[in-house]
């Protein structure tokens, strides 16, 4: 099962996720109708530039001489010169027209070729060549949808001879989409990212790190190795939480301190009936044997053992009888003293802590308490890296 900091993140990415694709849909639906506003304006915009240059470079009236196209004493029929320039200089498609016929365009059919005499659509002739107006908006040129814009082209006696077209092209206002829907999206993964940082850092400081002192609060004290209160800060309910699991390890403090008296004191009774027992010789040959020296060099080991482990069953009796610090507890004591009366050589809190299998934290309380009441003897030894550690023995 994932642990809570990643289902709170999964959670979090999920929902900028969503909100993200959210916002670049209705983004992409608004700049779709934005872009075609965009290439209207510019296509009107081409259509009187490229009139104004078609003025100034080729003076005089619009006419038709033969059923050729004439502005002044230029011929523009079936002249690509003049409509490849002005798509040079503005990026659409231009077309002159002839009536309703291209006669000058730079507009390719199927086949890539120039689509002279070919016709534009009814609803264009209709509104430009009949009514007069200025066509703007999406037509279809050669087979191909365009943002256009048609003028009438006029002779001297206002009569229309014909038209003029500037288009552009859908890929422009597809790219044009493309190319802001793709900037958003990466503005869009920059804050979500910087977003995602910000609340795993939020949720690791204020809710998972809390949490984690709680439970290794509550693994302490469920296995007996601490009854120490945890000091953490945080929303109201880890608040709430820490204040009830102090409470639960205070009374169970108390409870603990009740019962290490009354054991103490059975065992202090035992002890003290044990010791008179032992003094009193049952006889000559018992008494002898009691200050015989061993046979052998194990017989004296063992000898010098069991005095060793009488010395830390008395210090741990005296110790019991003064009464631990709040947080050390008698059981774990003992564990660590035994650990130590087997060890003949000076060890670290981190060798203390695998042998008895507890946190180095609590191990380490310990042995700064036995140090203290200088049961313990202590030395510097410096590692390989030159950092110095702190070893432990048991005085003799």
């Amino acid at each position: 099962m994932r642990s809570l900091k990643h289902q709170i993140l999964l959670l979090m990415l999920g929902s900028l996720v969503l909100l993200t694709a959210s916002f670049i849909f209705t983004f992409g639906w608004y700049m779709r109708e934005r872009a075609v506003d965009a290439a209207i304006v510019k296509a009107e915009t081409d259509l009187k530039t490229c009139m104004e240059i078609i003025n100034d470079s080729v003076p005089g009236p619009w006419e038709i001489k033969s059923g050729i196209l004439y502005k002044g004493d230029v011929q523009l029929s079936y002249r690509t010169e003049l409509v490849d320039h002005l798509s040079k200089l503005t990026g659409d498609t231009v077309t002159l027209f002839l009536g309703d016929t291209r006669t000058a365009t730079t507009v390719r059919d199927g086949n890539g070729k120039r689509a002279i005499g070919t016709k534009v659509s009814d609803a264009v002739a209709q509104k430009v060549l009949k009514n007069g107006q200025m066509y703007l908006g999406e037509a279809n040129v050669v087979g191909q949808l365009f943002q256009t814009a048609y003028e009438p082209i006029r002779d001297s006696n206002g009569e229309i001879i014909g038209m003029f077209y500037v288009g552009i092209s859908k890929n422009y206002t597809q790219s044009f989409i493309v190319n802001s829907l793709i900037r958003l999206s990466l503005l869009g993964l920059g804050l979500a990212f910087f977003v995602i940082i910000l609340t795993w850092f939020f949720i690791q400081r204020v809710i998972i790190r809390p949490l984690k002192e709680i439970t290794l609060g509550t693994r302490d004290v469920a296995t007996g190795h601490s009854t120490e209160k945890v000091n953490v800060t945080g929303p109201k309910e880890i608040g709430d939480l820490a204040v009830a699991f102090n409470q639960m390890v205070e009374r169970l403090s108390n409870i603990a301190d009740e019962m290490s008296k009354v054991t103490v004191a059975r065992e202090g009774k035992e002890e003290r009936f044990r010791e008179k027992e032992e003094i009193r010789p049952a006889d000559d040959s018992g008494f002898d044997d009691e200050f015989r020296e061993p046979d052998s060099e194990d017989g004296n080991h063992k000898g010098e053992q069991k005095i060793y482990k009488k010395n830390v069953e008395l210090k741990t009796y005296n110790m019991e009888q003064e009464g631990l610090p709040k947080g050390l507890n008698v059981i774990t004591l003992k564990q660590i003293l035994a650990f130590l009366s087997e060890t003949a050589e000076p060890v670290s809190a981190e060798t203390v802590a695998e042998g008895v299998r507890l946190t180095r934290v609590t191990v380490r309380r310990y042995l700064d308490y036995l140090e203290l009441r200088k049961i313990l003897d202590t030395e510097l030894k410096y590692g390989t890296v030159g950092r110095p550690v702190k070893l432990f023995q048991l005085n003799q």
